[in-house]
C-alpha cells in the first residue's frame, strides 16, 4: 500500500503526517479521510483550484493530467511545475511526498492561512 508524506502546514496538518492509502484514491480523498481538512471549494470536481498540492516525490505515478486541471492549475497560486490539483491527482503504487501550498486564491476560506 503506498504511503503518503504529508509536510508540515501550519493549518491543515502543522506536523506533517505519514498516510497510507490504496491505489486509486484521490489524493484530497486520503487527506480528508485523515481528517487534514485541506480547502476543496468545489467539492472535488475540478472547478477551482483550492486543492492544489505539489507532489515533492512521485509525481510521475500519479495519472495523467486532463487539459481541465491543466486549465485550471494556470489559476493556482504557487504553481510549480510538479503540481496537481488533488481532487484529480489519482494515487498509484509508489509512495509520495506532498506539500499543501501555503496560501490559495481562495478568499473566503473558512480557515486562515
Amino acid at each position: 500500500m503506498p504511503q503518503i508524506v504529508i509536510l508540515p502546514h501550519p493549518v491543515f496538518c502543522p506536523d506533517g503526517a505519514v498516510l497510507e492509502s490504496p491505489a486509486g484514491k484521490s489524493i484530497c480523498d486520503v487527506l480528508l479521510e485523515n481528517d487534514i481538512e485541506i480547502e476543496h471549494a468545489c467539492d472535488r470536481v475540478c472547478a477551482c483550484t483550492t486543492c492544489h498540492v505539489i507532489v515533492r516525490e512521485g509525481f510521475d505515478s500519479l495519472n495523467e493530467q486532463e487539459e481541465k486541471e491543466e486549465d485550471m492549475l494556470d489559476k493556482a497560486w504557487g504553481l510549480e511545475p510538479n503540481s496537481r490539483l488533488s481532487c484529480q491527482a489519482i494515487i498509484a503504487d509508489e509512495d509520495l511526498v506532498v506539500e499543501i501550498p501555503k496560501y490559495t486564491i481562495n478568499h473566503a476560506a473558512e480557515k486562515n492561512h
